[in-house]
């Protein structure tokens, strides 16, 4: 199963989410759920923010690498699910695919009652960038365990 995160600018939470997915996964021994990520309004090629790339160093996990994307109906369709972490990317998702399976990453598989968003963290001191990485941890260790491994 392929999954796409998707925030607004892909420098802050996405990225966030796909690092430490891939982290968490190889800490399970899970090397069959490949992550990416895209913003809803990215500019092509920026870097993750300085106060994200700190963040994920300090979970061991390097964003150096990561440069962010637009969201496209093509990197959609690649994907078998696609995670938002707000209301706003949930409906931009399905305006742009409406056939694709999209959900909020907050609450997933908890139901409709306990979907919510993740905060968005740019702009923030580091404080709330550990905030939001505390939440995205916490999710995507849920997130892991929810998805049966093949």
């Amino acid at each position: 199963m392929k999954i796409l995160f998707v925030c607004t600018g892909n420098t802050c939470r996405s990225p966030l989410a796909e690092y430490i997915a891939r982290k968490i996964a190889a800490e399970l021994g899970r090397s069959d759920v490949p992550f990416a990520s895209a913003g809803t309004h990215a500019a092509e090629g920026a870097p993750a923010t300085d106060e994200a790339l700190l963040v994920g160093l300090e979970r061991g996990v390097d964003l150096s690498p990561h440069r962010s994307r637009r969201l496209t109906r093509e990197l959609l369709a690649d994907h078998d699910l696609v995670l938002v972490m707000s209301d706003s990317h949930l409906g931009q998702v399905r305006s742009l695919s409406p056939g694709v399976q999209v959900e909020m990453l907050a609450g997933f598989g908890g139901g409709e009652g306990s979907r919510r968003s993740i905060a968005d963290p740019f702009g923030g001191d580091l404080s709330v960038y550990r905030a939001t990485a505390d939440e995205l941890e916490r999710e995507l260790k849920a997130l892991l365990e929810r998805i049966p491994a093949r």
